[in-house]
């Protein structure tokens, strides 16, 4: 059975745009904003029900894909005004680039961190 069947849009296209949602983490209307770049127009709608439709699947193949984290993770610091008062905002990120752990707090306590 054909899951794209009556779709419009060729699979290629729909799936594209439902790994980018799941992968990348961008919002509908920057996957429309991609795909109108490449000279496709499709509206943020329909890859709304696309992400709704085929998303546990593709949801699934990256959790299964994803080798884990790294052996070695740097943490960074940054200070972030928010409604003028002054947070510091801590990520922990892998040798490979991959983001570990956010952590955002008023006072800076590296320890807690």
């Amino acid at each position: 059975m054909n899951t794209y069947r009556r779709h419009r849009f060729p699979p290629d296209i729909i799936s594209y745009a439902v790994w980018l949602y799941y992968r990348f983490n961008l919002s509908h209307r920057d996957i429309e904003d991609l795909l109108a770049e490449c000279g496709i127009i499709v509206s943020l709608e329909a890859i709304r029900l696309w992400c709704i439709k085929f998303g546990a699947l593709y949801a699934r193949r990256l959790k299964r894909n994803h080798r884990g984290y790294g052996d070695t993770c740097y943490i960074d610091e940054v200070f972030v005004n928010i409604q003028g008062k002054q947070h510091y905002l801590w990520r922990a990120v892998d040798q490979d680039g991959e983001l570990v752990d956010v952590f955002m707090q008023g006072r800076r306590d590296g320890a807690a961190a």
